[in-house]
C-alpha cells in the first residue's frame, strides 16, 4: 500500500505531456495486438502467449511513468528488466510490427534519468539483446545483428550525454543561484557594517552631546533659581532641559534600531526614568527585583505604556516629586512607579483616559491596574503575566 501511494503521488505530480509520451509503449502494444488477432502466419507464437507478453510489458511500463530526473530509478529498474525481457520478446514474436521500439524504448528510460546501477546496466544487456538476437534469427546475418546492438549503444550514449548536460545545467543553475545568495548576503554584511558605523556615531558624539548638554541645562536651571531669576527665564530652560532629554531617549532608540539589536525590557523602562530625571532635576531610581528575562512584545509594550502614562501623570499632577519604579519578575511580572512630593493629594481622583486604557490593555492580556493615593504621594502598579 505504501509503494501504491508513492508511486501514486508521483504520477500526479508528472506532468501530462510525460505521462502521455511515457504510455506510448502500452498504446503500440495494445494496438499491435488488436491488429494481429486475426489469422497471421508471420506470429511466431500463439495468440494467448501474445497476449500474456503485452499483458506484462504493459503492466511494467508502469513503472517508467513516475520516473523523476535526478532521483534513484530504484524499483522502478525491475519493472524496465521486465519490460526489456516481455518487450523483446514480443517484438520476436512478431517480427514484422513497430514493436521493435521497445528494447530501445526501456533502454533509453534506464539510462535518461539516473546514473545507471547494476540493475540498469542488466536492462541495457536485455534490450540490447533483445533487438540484435531476432535480427539475427530472422536474417543469419552477424552484421544485421551487430549494427542493431550499435545502434543500442548509439542510442544510450546518446542518453547519458543528454542526462550529463542537463546535470550540467542543474550545476550550473545552483551554482548561479549560490553566488547570487552570496552576492545578497555580502551586500547585506555591508549594509550591517554601515549601520554599526551610524549606530556608533550616533552615540558617541550625538547620545553623549545631548547627555552633557542635558546636565547642563540641569546645571543652568539651578543657578537661575539660586539667583532669582525670573519664572519665564527658568522655565525656558526647563523646557529646553526637556527637548534635550528627549533627544537623547530618540538617539538611544535610533541606535538599537540602527543596530538591530532588540533592547531589553528593563533598559527601555530605564531609558524613561532617566529621562524623567535629566527633565525635572530630582530623584529617579529604576530596580529590578528577580531574574530577567525576555518578555512578549505585547506584554512590553503593556510596561512601557503604563510607565509612559504614570511618569507623564507625574509630571503633570506633581510637578518635581521624586519617583521610585520597580520591576519584579516572578509568576507575575509586576511594575510599581511610585511618586513621592511629600504629602497626599487632596483628591484620590480615578484617573484619567490613559491609565483607563492602560488598565483595558493590562485586562486584555490576564492582567490588572492599580492606582491610588499613599501617605505621601501616588502609587500606580501593573501586574501581567509574562
Amino acid at each position: 500500500m505504501h509503494l501504491t501511494r508513492v508511486f501514486a503521488e508521483r504520477v500526479r505530480s508528472t506532468s501530462v505531456p510525460a505521462l502521455v509520451l511515457r504510455s506510448i509503449p502500452s498504446l503500440l502494444v495494445i494496438v499491435t495486438l488488436i491488429i494481429s488477432a486475426g489469422p497471421d502466419d508471420e506470429r511466431r507464437w500463439p495468440y494467448p502467449v501474445l497476449v500474456g507478453l503485452g499483458v506484462l510489458v504493459v503492466l511494467s511500463n508502469f513503472s517508467l511513468l513516475g520516473l523523476r530526473y535526478g532521483e534513484p530509478v530504484g524499483r522502478a529498474a525491475v519493472g524496465m528488466l521486465v519490460f526489456a525481457g516481455a518487450g523483446s520478446l514480443l517484438w520476436y514474436a512478431l517480427p514484422d510490427s513497430v514493436l521493435v521500439v521497445l528494447p530501445y524504448w526501456v533502454s533509453r528510460a534506464a539510462l535518461r534519468y539516473h546514473k545507471a546501477g547494476p540493475l540498469e546496466i542488466a536492462v541495457i544487456v536485455v534490450a540490447t539483446l533483445g533487438v540484435s538476437v531476432p535480427f539475427y534469427l530472422a536474417t543469419h546475418s552477424l552484421t544485421t545483428a551487430f549494427g542493431s546492438a550499435l545502434g543500442m549503444l548509439a542510442l544510450s550514449l546518446a542518453a547519458i550525454n543528454r542526462r550529463n548536460r542537463e546535470t550540467q545545467l542543474e550545476e550550473l543553475e545552483v551554482s548561479l543561484a549560490r553566488k547570487q545568495a552570496a552576492l545578497e548576503e555580502h551586500g547585506r554584511a555591508a549594509a550591517l557594517a554601515e549601520r554599526a558605523r551610524i549606530a556608533r556615531d550616533v552615540h558617541d558624539v550625538l547620545a553623549h552631546s545631548l547627555a552633557g548638554l542635558s546636565l547642563n541645562l540641569q546645571g543652568a536651571r539651578l543657578m537661575l533659581v539660586r539667583d532669582g531669576a525670573s519664572a519665564e527665564a527658568i522655565d525656558q530652560v526647563t523646557r529646553a532641559q526637556g527637548l534635550a532629554a528627549d533627544g537623547l531617549a530618540e538617539a538611544r532608540r535610533a541606535v538599537a534600531a540602527l543596530r538591530e539589536d532588540s533592547v531589553p525590557d528593563e533598559r527601555a523602562l530605564a531609558d524613561l526614568v532617566t529621562a524623567y530625571r535629566l527633565e525635572a532635576g530630582v530623584a529617579a531610581s529604576f530596580e529590578v527585583i528577580g531574574t530577567a528575562r525576555e518578555l512578549p512584545a505585547e506584554v512590553m509594550s503593556a510596561l512601557y505604556r503604563t510607565l509612559q502614562e504614570a511618569l507623564a501623570n507625574t509630571r503633570k499632577h506633581a510637578v518635581g516629586a521624586p519617583v521610585v519604579v520597580t520591576l519584579s519578575y516572578g509568576d507575575v511580572v509586576r511594575l510599581t512607579v511610585v511618586d513621592r512630593p511629600g504629602r497626599r493629594p487632596d483628591r484620590a481622583a480615578a484617573g484619567g483616559y490613559g491609565l483607563l486604557g492602560m488598565r483595558e490593555r493590562a485586562e486584555l492580556l490576564g492582567g490588572s491596574l492599580a492606582a491610588g493615593p499613599t501617605a505621601d504621594g501616588w502609587s500606580v502598579e501593573l501586574k501581567v503575566p509574562g
